[in-house]
């Protein structure tokens, strides 16, 4: 069992407390990665900054959670895959997608079934692609900039992923219709 504390709005330390004060506002609830995350203001803050950066980034809802969620699957994280297909259902990413993205399997559309793979490439080579690689991701209409927020999000996933791995943390029963198991995925 985890020897992290998975913080409430009045135990975590100061710092922590206006960042889960606002995801409560914004979501109802405090989200046990947030509350884990609270531990170490540092990397709560961090994250929800580099989370809101990457949101504006010029990639659509879906193509933002196919990075994301390419990356969860590659890291076994239990509890963001659960939260992101939430997050995915409620965005409007198309149920194909979502389902392809969980279990590891191409995704009908060429153009997202590239990002997926790339995103897939960057996260098993640690950002080394070869230039065949880098080629046929911009041959299917994405640019250099696109590289970039690819390895944006991956940096992002990082940060949840490997927390969620550490801490243990538990699945939040707002998430717990979409829990996800690593045997779920081809090739994990």
């Amino acid at each position: 069992m985890s020897s992290f504390t998975n913080h409430s709005i009045e135990s975590a330390p100061a710092a922590s407390k206006p960042i889960l004060e606002g995801a409560k506002a914004a979501m109802g609830f405090v989200p046990n990665l947030f509350a884990g995350m609270a531990e170490a203001p540092a990397l709560l803050e961090g994250y929800t900054t580099l989370a809101g950066i990457f949101d504006k980034t010029d990639l659509t809802e879906t193509e933002r959670q196919i990075i994301l969620m390419t990356n969860n699957r590659l890291n076994g994280c239990t509890y963001c895959m659960a939260a992101h297909t939430s997050i995915s259902q409620g965005a409007g990413v198309p149920a194909d997608v979502i389902e392809s993205l969980r279990d590891g399997t191409p995704i009908a559309d060429p153009k997202l079934e590239a990002l997926r793979q790339f995103a897939e490439v960057i996260n098993e080579t640690r950002g080394w692609p070869s230039e065949a690689q880098l080629d046929a991701f911009l041959d299917a209409g994405y640019t250099r900039q696109t590289v970039l927020e690819v390895i944006l999000g991956t940096s992002l996933k990082v940060l949840s992923n490997y927390t969620n791995h550490v801490a243990e943390t538990p699945l939040d029963k707002a998430f717990a219709r979409n829990a996800w198991s690593p045997k779920q995925a081809v090739g994990v």
